[in-house]
C-alpha cells in the first residue's frame, strides 16, 4: 500500500517476527476475542494508542476488511496518527472538516523529506554568500502545502542539543523567507481594501510580522490584548458614569458617541488606565530602538514612539465610540479629536492628542511648540492607513541606516521590502535597495533587475545606474571564474606561525570579549586604510603576524591579531547568529566545523582537539 512508503524515516521499525517459542498457540481459548472481534470503539482506541507506526497501520489495513475499515483514510485512526506525529499541524483543521487524513499524512511526510533535502543543500550552495537570497526559486515552486514545509523547518529548529547547528541556521533562513513572502501577500491584499476598511492595528501587525517573521505574532492575539485594555477602560469608566454608552454597549456593537462631553469622559478614562494604571509611556531613553515600532513589543513593554502609541490609543478609542483620526505631523505623530462639525477642514475645530506624551491634549499652537517651528495647515490633515504604514516603515528605514551591522542591514532590507511593496516605483528607495545589495555583495542578478527598472522610471539616474551596473557585472564575472575554495594547511611552511585553529574558543586580551575562530590568515589581509584606522601598526608585531576571523559573543564578526588572543580556560557556547554557518556542533570545549569550513581548513579539527586536550591536562 502507498501508505507504507509514506511513513517517516524516524518512525519505529516494524516489530520483528516472533520466534517459534513465542508464537501463539494454534487454538485460542474459547472465550478469547481476536482483534477483529473487538467492539469498534475498543479497536479504534487500540489503533490510536500511539504505539503503532504509520507502517504498522498500513500493514494492518491490508490484513482484512474489518481492519481496513477501522483504518479508513478519513477516520479517527489516521487523524490521530497525524496528530501524534506532527501535533502543531492540528491548528489548521476544524473538528467538523471531512479530511482525508491518510493523504494529509503522506503529504506532510513528503514535504518533510523535501524540506530536509533543500536545507541539506544550502550550506554547499551558499557558504560563500553573506546571506542566501537568490536560491529560493525551488522553494517557491514546492508541490506541497507551505504549512507542511514550514512545520518541518520548525521541527529542525526545535531539535534539542548542541548538534545540527548548520541545519538550524539554514532552516531559519528559509523559514524567514517563506513567512515574509506570505506576509507580503497579505499586505498587498490589505492595501487593496477600501480605505474605510483598512484597520490601523492590522497594518501595524503586518509591519511587525514582516520584520519579525520567526516570532509568533498574529492579529487575533494582538487584538485580544487591545480588547483587554478596552475592558479595563470600561470598568474604570463605569465607576465614574455607570450609564455611559461605552459601558452599556453590547459586545461587537459598532458604537459611535456624538456628544463631546461623553467622548471626553472616555479619553479621560483611557488616559488614567493607559498611563497611570498600566504605566504606558513614550520611550525617551531609547527612542531609536526598533522595538518601539513593533506593536506586539509595545504591548509587552508598554513603551513606544509617537506613531506606535498613537495606533494603540486610536484603536482603543474607536472601540469605545470615540472616532479619533491619525495626523501625519512632522517629527511627532499625533491624533486629532473633532470639537466642531464632523469632517470639518478647519484645523482649529480639532484638539490634537499626543499619545507619546500621556494623552496630553494640544491646541494648534501647542503642536508647533512641540516640534519648535511653524508648519502649514496641510500637516494637520488626517492620514490614511497607507500613509500611517509609510511613516512606520520610514522610521524603521532610518533606524536601519543609523548603524552598519548585520542586524541593521537586515532591518534595512526588511523595511525597504515593505516600502517598495507599497510604492514599487519609488526611485529613491529602489536605488537604496540596489546599493544595499551591491554593498553586501549579494544577489547581483537582482541588482541588475532593480537598476534596469530605475533606468526605465528615471533616465536622469543614468550615471549612478551605469556605475553600479558595471561593477555588478564585474562581480558576476569574478564569481564565474572562481575555481573553488582556498584550502589552508597548518603544515605548509608559510603557515608555521599560526598558533590557533578553527573552532577554538578564545578570549581577547585587550577587550575581554569571548569568541570562536572561524578562519585565519598568516598575516593581516586588510587594506592600508583599515590597518591605519584600527591602529594595527601600534601592535608590537604589527600587521606581519597571523590574524583570525572570529565570531564574537555580542553578535559581531571581528578580525583579531594573534598577539591579542588567548585560550578561554572556561569555554562556553558563543551566542552568535552566524554560528551555524560555520559549525555543526558545540562539543563542550570547542566547535566542530561543518563540511564546508572543514574543506577550507582540513587540518584544524585535529589540531583544535589536541590543543583543548592539552589545556585540560594542564588544568588537572
Amino acid at each position: 500500500m502507498a501508505a507504507a512508503a509514506a511513513a517517516p524515516s524516524s518512525s519505529p521499525p516494524p516489530s520483528p517476527p516472533l520466534s517459534r517459542e513465542e508464537e501463539p498457540a494454534a487454538k485460542s481459548s474459547p472465550n478469547a476475542l481476536t482483534l477483529t472481534e473487538l467492539p469498534g470503539e475498543l479497536l479504534e482506541l487500540i489503533l490510536c494508542c500511539g504505539s503503532l507506526s504509520a507502517v504498522d497501520l498500513a500493514r494492518l489495513a491490508r490484513t482484512c476488511r474489518r481492519l481496513r475499515e477501522a483504518c479508513q483514510p478519513r477516520g479517527k485512526v489516521w487523524r490521530e496518527q497525524l496528530r501524534l506525529r506532527w501535533p502543531s499541524l492540528m491548528k489548521y483543521y476544524n473538528q467538523v472538516d471531512n479530511v482525508n487524513w491518510l493523504d494529509e499524512y503522506k503529504e506532510r511526510h513528503k514535504a518533510g523529506l523535501e524540506a530536509r533535502r533543500i536545507v541539506a543543500s544550502f550550506s554547499k550552495r551558499f557558504f560563500s554568500e553573506h546571506v542566501p537570497c537568490d536560491g529560493f526559486s525551488d522553494i517557491e515552486t514546492l508541490g506541497c502545502p507551505s504549512r507542511f514545509f514550514e512545520d518541518e523547518l520548525m521541527s529542525i529548529l526545535s531539535m534539542e542539543g548542541r548538534k545540527g547547528l548548520t541545519w538550524k541556521y539554514y532552516a531559519k533562513k528559509i523559514l524567514y523567507f517563506l513567512r515574509q513572502q506570505n506576509i507580503l501577500r497579505k499586505l498587498k491584499a490589505y492595501l487593496q481594501h477600501p480605505a474605510e476598511e483598512q484597520s490601523f492595528l492590522e497594518g501595524a501587525v503586518l509591519v511587525d510580522q514582516y520584520c519579525n517573521p520567526l516570532l509568533d505574532i498574529c492579529l487575533e492575539t494582538v487584538q485580544a490584548q487591545v480588547d483587554d485594555i478596552a475592558a479595563k477602560v470600561r470598568k474604570y469608566l463605569k465607576s465614574k458614569n455607570a450609564r455611559h454608552p461605552s459601558v452599556t454597549s453590547k459586545a461587537g456593537e459598532a458604537l459611535v458617541i456624538s456628544q463631546v462631553e461623553l467622548q471626553r469622559q472616555v479619553l479621560d478614562a483611557m488616559n488614567y488606565v493607559l498611563y497611570e494604571q498600566l504605566k504606558y509611556k513614550g520611550n525617551e531613553v531609547d527612542y531609536y530602538n526598533s522595538l518601539n515600532s513593533y506593536i506586539r513589543q509595545v504591548l509587552i513593554h508598554r513603551t513606544g514612539i509617537p506613531i506606535s502609541l498613537s495606533v494603540l490609543y486610536l484603536t482603543i478609542a474607536r472601540q469605545l465610540g470615540v472616532q479619533l483620526e491619525p495626523v501625519n505631523f512632522p517629527s511627532h505623530f499625533l491624533l486629532r479629536w473633532c470639537q466642531g462639525t464632523k469632517g470639518s477642514t478647519n484645523i482649529f475645530d480639532y484638539v490634537y492628542i499626543d499619545a507619546f506624551g500621556k494623552g496630553k491634549q494640544l491646541t494648534v499652537k501647542e503642536c508647533e511648540y512641540l516640534i519648535g517651528h511653524h508648519v502649514t495647515e496641510e500637516f494637520y490633515g488626517v492620514a490614511t492607513a497607507k500613509e500611517v504604514l509609510q511613516r512606520m516603515v520610514g522610521n524603521l528605514l532610518n533606524i536601519g541606516k543609523r548603524e552598519s551591522t548585520d542586524q541593521s542591514y537586515q532591518l534595512l532590507r526588511d523595511s525597504l521590502d515593505l516600502y517598495l511593496a507599497m510604492y514599487p516605483d519609488n526611485v529613491q528607495h529602489l536605488m537604496l535597495q540596489a546599493r544595499l545589495y551591491f554593498h553586501l555583495g549579494i544577489w547581483p542578478e537582482k541588482v541588475l533587475d532593480i537598476l534596469q527598472h530605475i533606468q526605465a522610471l528615471d533616465p536622469s539616474q543614468h550615471g549612478a545606474v551605469g556605475y553600479l551596473v558595471q561593477h555588478t557585472l564585474e562581480h558576476i564575472e569574478r564569481r564565474k571564474e572562481e575555481t573553488g575554495p582556498e584550502v589552508k594547511l597548518h603544515s605548509e611552511e608559510k603557515h608555521k606561525d599560526i598558533c590557533y585553529s578553527v573552532g577554538m574558543i578564545m578570549k581577547h586580551k585587550r577587550y575581554g570579549y569571548n569568541c570562536v575562530i572561524y578562519g585565519w590568515d598568516p598575516s593581516c589581509m586588510m587594506g592600508h586604510e583599515w590597518i591605519r584606522n584600527m591602529n594595527v601598526h601600534s601592535l608590537p608585531l604589527g600587521a606581519h603576524q597571523p590574524f583570525y576571523n572570529v565570531l564574537v559573543e555580542d553578535g559581531s564578526c571581528r578580525y583579531a591579531a594573534q598577539e591579542n588572543l588567548e585560550h578561554n580556560m572556561e569555554p562556553y557556547e558563543i551566542p552568535h547568529p552566524d554560528i551555524g554557518r560555520y559549525f555543526t556542533e558545540f562539543a563542550g570545549t570547542h566547535y566542530v566545523a561543518n563540511t564546508e569550513l572543514e574543506i577550507r581548513y582540513p587540518e584544524d579539527l585535529e589540531l583544535t582537539c589536541a590543543a583543548v586536550q592539552k589545556i585540560y591536562e594542564k588544568k588537572e
